[in-house]
């Protein structure tokens, strides 16, 4: 079984953009985490990142049209694409989406508690830093 691990933009720059924020990992780091535990799990994590929108829209429709399960970092879009909630919600009854974010948005800036994306997702996990991609790779993988 595949599964679409999409990251939206800035995330491209882990390791670098706000350490004391986002860690240390880099980018190429989480890959390497996220197809390791999807190994584990006995599945393949395909890991993208796009810092456009509509890119990741495409993705998220790739996903629906194949049932592909997707962990999902909209990242900044968490807050106010429509168009990127909607092409999640695409996803209803056809496959999993787990929506993870690095930081527990709830405990940052105000802007950033209110996810257009958590209401047409399986369900979200935070703020365990990238332990989350794991813990939301588990929660797609097929049980038993």
């Amino acid at each position: 079984m595949k599964v679409l691990v999409l990251n939206g933009p800035n995330l491209g720059r882990l390791g670098s953009r706000e350490p004391e924020v986002y860690g240390s990992t880099t980018f190429a780091d989480l890959v390497a985490l996220c197809e390791g535990w999807a190994a584990e799990l006995g599945i393949e994590a395909d890991v993208r990142q796009t810092d456009d929108e509509a890119t990741l829209v495409h993705w998220l429709h790739e996903a629906a049209d194949s049932g592909t399960p997707v962990v999902l970092n909209p990242a900044a879009f968490t807050h106010y694409s429509y168009a990127l909630r909607d092409a999640c919600a695409q996803l209803d009854g056809r496959a999993p989406l787990v929506e993870v974010h690095i930081t527990n948005p709830a405990r940052r800036e105000e802007f950033r508690h209110t996810s257009v994306v958590a209401g047409v997702a399986t369900g979200t996990v935070a703020g365990f830093g990238v332990r989350s991609y794991e813990l939301a790779l588990r929660a797609v993988a097929p049980q038993g």
